[in-house]
């Protein structure tokens, strides 16, 4: 950074949570230029996804105050509606588990919110985000951030290094507990907010009627992979991999759980297997598609057999997992696994680490067979 930081001006993104007031209160006790920003990027409808908008925009206006920082409301709600939400729908239609964060920070955080912060003269955006960003030469790597209990990184690997030039993540060098004691000490009103759960438009409504009122609910049979009808389902747009809650048919068989194994969106059916550890759950491999690298191309460093190896998460909390990654055409690749992987789930993000480094990503489409070494690709 060539400008000192009172030449240097940072737009917050301000979502009227703690964490991005800690940012903005970080960024203005260093000196900089910071201006915050509250996107609204959902109107409600007939009372669907509230959103708390209104109460996170006052809380917006309050920390500014209290910081002695301008702040501006902009409205995002017709490109979140065409680049997140219509996606959120159409893969619930198409029977996957969709991951609207991924879609949004690329979409609307990192891009449309950039160029409004770009626009009001802006050297850099900056967001509560538990992530760091480190120069490695020519390219910025995006690292985890220091709590791995709140690392954010694997929402944030579909970036590249445009975006990630301009970004600053000023709490992601420490943990959720120093990030609240600090509010407190700034005397924040954020301080002791809530954190947000779940996904902003549906908030604390029920999930299924908030889906049902965009897509038609389409009840089908519940089978197991033996064929066995066990009941009806409601729609598999209300299910994923993985899923035990709201089957319905608990207690019968052996006793234990139930969980979904499988949909087949072409005859409407879920598929329902017993035991936690039931073998249709586990796969070592999987398939995915449109793979992203952070750095702009895949590391350098190979295996015999073509193989990156890395770890990778197929889900926000879960661990690290070794695997190797080969590259197929398209901006495919096939995933595998040193171990089995329960319920990988089609529409979420595959994501692959190097250590600290979060190199990148892709989208899961199935799982698949793990071939032997001969035959890998």
């Amino acid at each position: 950074m060539d400008k000192r930081p009172q030449d240097t001006r940072v737009v917050v993104g301000m979502s009227g949570g703690v964490d991005s007031s800690v940012a903005a209160w970080l960024l203005k006790q260093q000196g900089y230029d910071v201006i915050g920003v509250f996107m609204n990027n959902w109107e409600d409808i007939n009372d669907w996804g509230n959103c708390t908008a209104a109460e996170d925009m006052a809380d917006v206006q309050a920390v500014c105050e209290v910081i002695g920082i301008p702040h501006q409301i902009v409205n995002f709600q017709k490109p979140y509606w065409d680049r997140v939400f219509s996606y959120f729908l159409e893969e619930y239609k198409q029977g996957r588990t969709p991951n609207p964060d991924v879609m949004c920070n690329r979409e609307i955080k990192f891009k449309e919110l950039l160029q409004r912060a770009l626009d009001l003269g802006a050297d850099f955006l900056a967001t509560g985000h538990y992530a760091q960003i480190r120069q490695n030469g020519q390219y910025v790597n995006l690292l985890r951030g220091a709590d791995s209990g709140k690392d954010q990184s694997y929402f944030l690997h579909t970036l590249d290094q445009r975006p990630l030039a301009k970004a600053m993540f000023p709490i992601g060098h420490l943990h959720k507990s120093q990030v609240r004691e600090l509010a407190a000490q700034a005397g924040l009103p954020t301080a002791t907010k809530k954190d947000s759960t779940g996904i902003c438009f549906i908030g604390e409504r029920n999930f299924r009627a908030f889906l049902s009122h965009y897509l038609p609910a389409k009840p089908g049979e519940m089978r197991t992979l033996s064929g066995e009808f066990k009941g009806t389902h409601q729609g598999l747009m209300y299910y994923t991999v993985g899923q035990r809650q709201g089957l319905g048919i608990g207690g019968s068989g052996t006793g234990e759980p139930w969980f979904v194994v499988d949909k087949d969106l072409a005859r409407n059916i879920l598929y329902v297997e017993q035991g936690h550890d039931h073998p249709s759950l586990y796969a070592q491999a999987l398939l995915a598609s449109e793979i992203h690298w952070i750095s702009q191309a895949p590391p350098a460093i190979r295996e015999a057999d073509g193989a990156i190896r890395c770890t990778a998460k197929i889900r926000y909390r879960q661990a690290d997992q070794a695997a190797r990654v080969y590259l197929e055409p398209q901006g495919n690749c096939k995933v595998v696994f040193d171990h089995p992987q329960r319920a990988i789930t089609p529409g979420q993000s595959v994501v692959f680490y190097a250590g600290p480094v979060c190199l990148g990503g892709a989208v899961i489409e199935q799982t698949a067979p793990v071939p032997t070494s001969a035959t890998v690709r």
